[in-house]
């Protein structure tokens, strides 16, 4: 098809023709920016052609392409899209490319986070395949905006993960460190050695691990015949066993897949999931009762290789849009949310080392961070902080007497004493570190007074009260050693 102008967009090479529609390789003359344009050519479908361009407006995400303009006038009904960077893992298997594990880990765990927020959307989806995911030299992942009109299909998340565990396993190398698991993961996709599909939220979980277990570490991001590989001590205990391939299921099961053997074990261990907290009549802080909507709340404070994700993923932005996160009344003066001594803490929880006197790893929950830092982190997660009637209601679900719960020392957030994890699975609530709530309340010991945000539970450094404690300030920029966060979400 010849080149041609449409409004502000030189459409340059037809790089694809479907049965309504020419994707274009094409230019925004005014402002030369390259862009992908999608002209409609069967005008019976522009109602549909809209509606699903409108759906793919409404999604901001880092990870996720932007629509830029659409015309629909003068015979013409065109919309311009981010044109990504980086090779497509089409292109990549086509041309027997291969990734690192440790690449290849992390571009699961960012596929899995920018799926997690389209769900939590409720976004309908088009299917999910390797010609959407663009993986560039710098190890940055974009997909291109798959968002489409209508409701959301229950079974496309199964779907597509089902398809990319099939046509995947070529990008992982034969004997690399952190193969063999990277391919179990797959093997699990596909439903091998498993009884229940994996969900996105198993994958990231799974790969997040993978990914901060592997001792190689490719700098940049390339292929393994030309990428510059350099050492670094693990992080973390061996949590994964010496594999994923020792406990074998039913005795041992072994999969071939293009001239790859998978042993297919049972999935490695993972912080816990959500506590969901059912709605009506809860006890509140001070004694009485208040009803509450249903709610899930984590089961463990957020740990510093989860907020190391958060700052990474903000690094890879531009400047310009990394407050997409930030609190609306943020002050001015406040820039990034990078915890107090920031490097000291990650270089020692990275390298199993100690930070102010304590024993340090990824599984530890993150600390020195202010009220503003907690919020960012929980709008990443599509969730936010929990309100402390929120927070009491779950720490009394089947626990009569609170106060009898044994405050927890320093140490990650699932090696917390029986003693200090109730009965349904909340760890940490008497002691490890204190938390941030979402909103002011009145002090009981003033109650016509300012109401003031709440820290809930009391710390490892300071015990008194346990699950009782609380404290009021007026000073949400406050950062301590032993002041941390977990968030809440809407019922699935």
């Amino acid at each position: 098809m010849e080149e041609r102008t449409v409004g502000d967009y030189r459409l340059i090479q037809a790089i694809h023709t479907g049965g309504a529609s020419v994707t274009w390789l094409a230019e925004q003359t005014s402002i030369r920016r390259e862009v992908i344009a999608i002209e409609l050519t069967d005008f019976s479908q522009r109602d549909t052609f809209l509606d699903n361009t409108r759906a793919k407006a409404s999604v901001d995400h880092p990870l996720i392409g932007s629509v830029y303009e659409a015309i629909s006038e003068d015979g013409h009904c065109l919309v311009a899209l981010e044109k990504l960077p980086g090779r497509t893992l089409a292109e990549r298997l086509t041309a027997n490319e291969t990734l690192l594990p440790v690449e290849f880990s992390h571009l699961l765990r960012m596929l899995s986070e920018a799926m997690l927020h389209l769900a939590a959307k409720g976004i309908a989806t088009e299917p999910l395949t390797p010609e959407s995911i663009h993986f560039d030299s710098h190890g940055v992942l974009r997909i291109g905006n798959i968002a489409r009109a209508g409701e959301p299909d229950p079974a496309s998340a199964a779907n597509d993960i089902a398809v990319l565990g099939q046509v995947l396993p070529p990008l992982i190398p034969n004997g690399r460190p952190g193969a063999s698991r990277a391919l179990t993961v797959l093997a699990w996709m596909r439903g091998e050695g498993i009884e229940q599909a994996l969900t996105w939220e198993q994958i990231h979980s799974y790969s997040e691990q993978i990914e901060s277990q592997l001792v190689e570490v490719s700098h940049p991001a390339s292929l393994p015949q030309t990428g510059r590989v350099r050492k670094r001590k693990s992080p973390l205990p061996a949590i994964l066993g010496a594999t994923l391939g020792i406990a074998l299921i039913g005795g041992g099961a072994a999969y071939l897949m293009r001239d790859r053997t998978v042993t297919v074990a049972t999935p490695p261990p993972s912080l816990p999931g959500p506590v969901s907290i059912s709605a009506g009549e809860h006890p509140t802080p001070d004694g009485g009762a208040g009803s509450l909507r249903a709610f899930r709340i984590s089961a463990c404070e957020v740990t510093i290789g989860q907020y190391a994700d958060f700052l990474e993923m903000l690094e890879l932005l531009d400047p310009d849009s990394r407050s997409i996160y930030d609190s609306k009344d943020q002050p001015a003066d406040k820039s990034g949310h990078q915890p107090d001594d920031w490097d000291a803490m990650l270089t020692a929880a990275r390298d199993g080392s100690t930070w102010e006197g304590r024993p340090m790893n990824l599984f530890c929950p993150v600390v020195n961070v202010d009220w503003w830092d907690a919020t960012a982190y929980c709008d990443w997660k599509t969730g936010r902080l929990p309100t402390q009637e929120e927070w009491f209601a779950a720490l009394r679900e089947k626990v009569e007497k609170p106060e009898f719960l044994q405050p927890s020392g320093w140490g990650p957030v699932t090696s917390i004493g029986m003693d200090d994890k109730t009965l349904n699975g909340l760890f940490g609530m008497a002691g490890s570190v204190s938390e941030w709530t979402r909103r002011p309340a009145s002090n009981p010991a003033n109650p016509l007074g300012k109401k003031l945000h709440v820290i809930v539970g009391a710390s490892f450094l300071n015990t008194d009260n346990g699950a009782l404690s609380r404290d009021w300030t007026d000073d949400r920029s406050q950062r301590r050693p032993d002041l941390g966060f977990r968030i809440v979400w809407p019922p699935e």
